[in-house]
């Protein structure tokens, strides 16, 4: 039997708590903790009425507008690829029901991926992730792994990778995406490229500015006007890349309607024009305007084997519109694939809401209003995870610096005999302990594959930004989102905690 998502589970457990009057600090679950601008709220309650059921593929016009947002980032792609589900998670489970072969996955990843594996009566190969990021088995382990998992029965046939990753919060080296791709071609593997944190990769911290974002308007009951590229003029931010990104941070192109963001990044010595390659030039990209960097894709490598999923829930913080599209090659096995997909989404979803279309046509048009509100996000992402990153190092913890979305991944081996003190000696105790006496939520790493004993767990860090959506307006629209009360407050319990977790014992 399917266990409860244990992502999904954690959430409702500290809602439960905190509605009942405890303070927890919520850093349990992978939510984006945005509000909805009001454009696409606008959009959205035009589109109400269309209460007809739909192509199951997705209709034209956001099979249409995937298409496009695909080919502005260097991916060349047909309507005809693009499936549409009620999120990724959905489109997911549909590539395991639909392609043949066991799972292979990167050690920690995402909860579900294993969980709906399961499901679909398919094995699961684990393999460790490399000291420098997550979301790709390490190359220099994953062709024994695949050799002994063969060895003992299994039939490796569908490799998963998740760049950016979750639960680690980094990206994968340009390096190793192309190593493993080599492997999975050896080997026949198809690739499910999970790209959903792919819009959400994090600024330099060496910006000095930030997105303009208007107040909320009183005629609109305090939700937000829409951002305008006009409200980031003042931005002019000249980014400097930090020394700990490697040769796979590349910079991107933006639409020329973003060109007064004037966001020029200056590349670090180490990039090669091998990661420049994912940043193909845009052909809405005039005037030589430059964008955040992109993660490295599979779909470079080994574009006739690999499917990427998407969707909506963590660049436009919509993950209760559900709203996931996914790409399937193109070509014969593209064709058949696209096929095979739709026969199971026919069965499951019958199609994605046509309001939920509409929204998605209108956001993956890249709008100036769209690309702005993203790139906000992307800054206070960013600097809200590096903060909570620092509280943790500083007590003692090993944790790999966050680069993308809003998660780490602490481990807290180095501080293993003063835990043991507290009956500390698993993940689940830690993060059992980190709640039920210090009021902080995380998840163990146990519940993305890690091993039980590993001192590790997840730390989610954007719904810190706050409980309403004043709040969290003023945390996307602020020059120093740490200055802000609530989020000061959050850091403050986070360090008490920490400290009072991690303090020596009187045996130690």
């Amino acid at each position: 039997m399917t266990m409860h998502s244990a992502t999904l589970a954690i959430n409702e457990t500290i809602r439960a708590r905190r509605a009942a009057g405890e303070k927890v600090l919520h850093l349990g679950f992978g939510e984006a903790g945005l509000p909805v601008p009001d454009d696409i709220a606008a959009v959205l309650s035009s589109a109400a009425g269309r209460n007809a059921y739909g192509p199951v593929v997705g209709e034209e016009a956001a099979r249409a507008a995937a298409a496009g947002w695909f080919t502005r980032r260097g991916v060349a792609t047909g309507p005809e690829q693009v499936l549409f589900g009620p999120g990724s998670k959905a489109l997911l489970f549909a590539l395991l029901a639909a392609l043949p072969g066991d799972v292979v996955l990167p050690c920690p990843a995402w909860v579900s991926y294993a969980a709906q594996a399961a499901l679909v009566g398919k094995r699961v190969v684990d393999v460790p992730v490399p000291a420098a990021a997550g979301g790709v088995p390490d190359p220099a382990l994953l062709e024994d792994a695949l050799a002994a998992a063969r060895a003992d029965g299994a039939r490796p046939g569908v490799l998963i990778l998740t760049v950016p990753d979750n639960p680690t919060g980094t990206v994968a080296h340009e390096a190793d995406v192309r190593a493993v791709c080599a492997i999975a071609e050896r080997h026949g593997l198809v690739v499910i490229s999970d790209e959903i944190y792919a819009e959400v990769l994090h600024p330099s911290p060496a910006a000095d500015g930030v997105a303009k974002v208007p107040h909320p308007s009183p005629a609109t009951d305090g939700a937000a006007e829409a951002l305008t590229a006009d409200h980031l003029a003042s931005h002019d931010a000249t980014e400097v890349l930090p020394a700990n990104l490697t040769s796979h941070d590349a910079t991107e192109v933006l639409p020329a309607n973003l060109a007064s963001h004037d966001a020029t990044e200056v590349l670090p010595a180490n990039l090669t024009s091998d990661s420049a390659a994912e940043v193909p030039q845009s052909p809405s990209a005039a005037g030589g305007a430059v964008a955040p960097r992109r993660a490295p894709s599979p779909v470079h490598h080994l574009p006739e084997r690999t499917i990427v999923t998407s969707g909506l829930s963590k660049s436009m913080a919509l993950g209760g519109w559900r709203i996931g599209f996914a790409r399937v090659p193109a070509g014969a096995w593209g064709a058949r694939l696209m096929r095979d997909l739709t026969g199971v989404a026919s069965e499951i979803w019958s199609s994605l809401a046509a309001p939920m279309q509409a929204a998605a046509a209108h956001i993956l048009a890249d709008p100036p209003e769209v690309r702005a509100y993203i790139d906000a996000a992307r800054r206070l992402h960013g600097t809200v995870a590096r903060a909570v990153h620092a509280e943790f190092t500083a007590a003692g913890a090993h944790c790999r610096a966050p680069e993308a979305g809003f998660y780490l991944y602490p481990d807290f081996e180095p501080l293993r005999p003063v835990l043991a003190g507290r009956s500390v000696t698993t993940g689940a105790e830690l993060a059992g302990a980190l709640l039920a006496e210090h009021g902080v939520g995380v998840l163990a790493g146990a519940a993305f594959g890690d091993a039980p004993e590993g001192l590790r767990a997840r730390v989610a860090t954007s719904l810190l930004y706050g409980d309403t959506a004043d709040e969290r307006w003023a945390a996307l629209r602020s020059p120093d989102p740490l200055s802000l009360p609530w989020i000061e407050a959050s850091l403050t319990h986070l360090r008490e905690a920490l400290t009072a977790l991690t303090a020596p014992t009187r045996d130690h």
